[in-house]
């Protein structure tokens, strides 16, 4: 099935990369966005490293292009915490979104219950989340990948009633930067258990995202758009993947 006319989200996650004349990219993709014939169906969103939501924010002003960050600390209060960032901050700077639980992060210690602190914080300061869940290479080859993500959604959305701010990020850790993407029937399978589990919620995928697989991808008619890493910093790319996502 094309996905023609469906609504995609395409969030670029640009890690720590970029300064400030990094920001040149953003305005080659705001200006072929601007153009897109099938614009109304797409969703851009920016998440930079914190040093660059400010003037990103500036730079996107008068487009449709939103920004988010990669990160926030779970205490939405200002507090002793050095080095670190909350939710309100970076809402104050112009970030309208947040990723909380990607899997780099989970894997330098980022546990379900600390996620959890981390979106309720992002969610009363206003901040929409982009929740990252996926299990690891061990994982899959112990065939508990669905395991692994009702627990991390078990417990990464305790108590949290109001889902409506939150759109989840099928992220399986040994697909990322490594150029290997999951198998058609097996994407669809997992994105198929996360949307019967979170009913009503919007999954995209994000796992070496590139203009040579996007066509693959894009044949998975459940995904509802995706979180690009690398190829997002380049605006070639960046504007390849919307562009194919629509041929």
């Amino acid at each position: 099935m094309q996905m023609t006319n469906k609504y995609m989200y395409f969030i670029a996650n640009w890690k720590m990369f970029g300064g400030l004349n990094s920001l040149n990219s953003v305005h080659k993709v705001a200006k072929f966005f601007k153009n897109f014939k099938k614009n109304k169906f797409v969703k851009i969103i920016y998440c930079p490293p914190s040093t660059l939501i400010r003037p990103m924010s500036k730079k996107l002003k008068n487009t449709k292009i939103l920004v988010g960050a990669q990160n926030c600390h779970e205490n939405e209060n200002f507090g002793p915490y050095t080095g670190f960032i909350n939710s309100r901050m970076l809402k104050n700077v112009g970030a309208k979104y947040v990723i909380i639980g990607h899997s780099e992060n989970r894997q330098a210690g980022e546990t379900n219950k600390l996620i959890n602190k981390k979106i309720k914080s992002a969610i009363k300061s206003g901040l929409k989340v982009i929740f990252c869940i996926g299990e690891t290479l061990q994982e899959k080859k112990k065939k508990i990948t669905k395991k692994i993500l009702n627990k991390q959604i078990n417990l990464g959305l305790n108590k949290i009633k109001n889902k409506d701010s939150i759109i989840i990020a099928y992220e399986p850790v040994w697909s990322i930067g490594t150029g290997f993407i999951p198998k058609s029937k097996d994407l669809f399978s997992t994105i198929d258990f996360i949307k019967k589990k979170i009913r009503n919620k919007k999954v995209l995928y994000g796992g070496s995202v590139n203009p040579k697989n996007i066509k693959e991808l894009k044949s998975i008619n459940n995904i509802d758009g995706f979180l690009i890493g690398g190829a997002s910093q380049n605006s070639k790319k960046f504007i390849d993947i919307i562009k194919k996502t629509y041929n």
